[in-house]
């Protein structure tokens, strides 16, 4: 019974930890069909877990803390527009701007509104996220199998668990069955057929940046208002950074975007269950190797074990419209 509920523990923290990389990866995968590259994922998703936890802590309101933090990431989302799309300056530069900009004032800010080193108060009940039981998950533990998964390993979880799962089918829809995102493939692909068609171009990138700019502030919100109870320095841990790797892996498609978040995710959760424990034929693995274990594997996919990615020909490139 001790085995089967370890396993069960890190099927559940699988599944919690790669939230954070699907609606981070998600927001990269909106901002990158239109052509705008968004380095500054990893900034966006440490401030919008500052402004999340700091807004919750103030007002005790988890409620506002979502809403604190969505706006502050669709701030930074509106700045790497305006620098990338209106003023067409390089998008890697200004992505790697917010990155550092988010890190130090995360700290400063932090520090001066609470004098606890960066960090925010600890958050109580009500500024916290609470876990949501599924129905009949307790009757379903008498069923076989069947019972363990739905009530033990798919019930429990944060309510932006199962929106961010449902955003996967829900993206892909609005990618490939709606208007919009016809002309959002295609001003990634092709920005001057699209504004010959009379379609503005700005105004696509625009809305594909700042709607990115709500999942990643969903995914701060979840780090610390779920995850955690509250903000600390550098709580992000890079997961910027791997959401785009597995945004990269996954060919910018929704579908494959799942499959390497819950990877990832998995290792993550491996990295967790395996500190401190001995693995036989082996004996004690140091503890720095199995937090590293995602982030190595991130390093191999990105060293070409992935195949040929082909992102959308437009992808880094500032249209400037022709006269």
């Amino acid at each position: 019974m001790d085995n089967i509920d370890w396993i069960v523990s890190i099927f559940q923290s699988t599944i919690r930890m790669s939230v954070p990389l699907i609606l981070t990866a998600l927001a990269g995968l909106y901002a990158e069909r239109s052509g705008v590259v968004d380095i500054g994922l990893e900034g966006k998703l440490l401030a919008g877990a500052f402004a999340g936890a700091s807004a919750a802590a103030v007002t005790g309101s988890a409620f506002l803390g979502i809403l604190a933090a969505i706006g502050c990431a669709v701030m930074f989302s509106a700045v790497h527009g305006y620098a990338s799309i209106s003023q067409r300056g390089n998008q890697i530069v200004s992505g790697v701007a917010i990155n550092f900009i988010a890190m130090g004032a995360t700290v400063i800010i932090g520090q001066a509104w609470f004098s606890m080193a960066g960090r925010t108060p600890s958050l109580g009940a009500g500024a916290k996220l609470e876990t949501i039981t599924l129905p009949f998950a307790d009757a379903m533990l008498s069923v076989p199998f069947i019972g363990v998964i739905y009530a033990k390993i798919l019930s429990g979880h944060f309510l932006l668990t199962y929106f961010a799962y449902a955003m996967i089918p829900v993206t892909w829809w609005i990618l490939y069955r709606t208007r919009f995102g016809l002309r959002l493939r295609a001003v990634g692909e092709n920005p001057g057929a699209v504004d010959t068609a009379g379609i503005s171009v700005v105004r696509l990138r625009y809305m594909a940046v700042l709607l990115g700019g709500v999942f990643v502030g969903l995914a701060g919100a979840f780090l610390s208002m779920a995850v955690s109870a509250g903000f600390t320095k550098g709580m992000s841990a890079g997961k910027g950074f791997i959401a785009l790797a597995a945004l990269v892996f996954a060919n910018w498609k929704p579908k494959n975007i799942l499959l390497t978040c819950l990877l990832f995710g998995f290792l993550d959760s491996l990295s967790i269950a395996f500190q401190g424990k001995t693995i036989p034929l082996i004996g004690a693995v140091p503890v720095q190797l199995w937090t590293a274990l995602p982030y190595i594997l991130t390093v191999i996919l990105l060293a070409g074990f992935i195949g040929k990615a082909i992102p959308p020909k437009a992808s880094g490139n500032p249209y400037v419209k022709e006269r």
